[in-house]
C-alpha cells in the first residue's frame, strides 16, 4: 500500500524537493510549507518511491491536505 503525506498546517508551499518517481529516503524532507512567518519542513515517513506529487511551489494548502503520496519499500505486499 501507498503512504499519503499530508500537511500539519495551512500555509503556502514555498519549496518543493523532490520530484514524482524519484526514491525518497526516511526523514527526507519532500517539501516546505511557511505558515504564520515560520518555515515547516515536511518529511517522508518512510523511504520509497515518490509516485506522486500533489502540490507545487506556490499553491496554498490547508491542514489535512494530501502533498504527496510514497510507495514504501518495504512492503508486505
Amino acid at each position: 500500500g501507498a503512504i499519503a503525506v499530508t500537511s500539519p498546517v495551512s500555509g503556502s508551499v514555498w519549496r518543493v524537493s523532490v520530484e514524482p518517481a524519484q526514491r525518497v529516503g526516511e526523514e527526507q524532507e519532500l517539501l516546505g510549507i511557511e505558515a504564520m512567518k515560520m518555515e515547516i519542513p515536511i518529511l517522508a515517513d518512510e523511504a520509497g518511491e515518490l509516485i506522486e506529487l500533489r502540490v507545487k511551489q506556490g499553491a496554498t494548502v490547508r491542514a489535512g491536505d494530501i502533498l504527496a503520496v510514497i510507495r514504501p519499500e518495504k512492503s508486505d505486499a
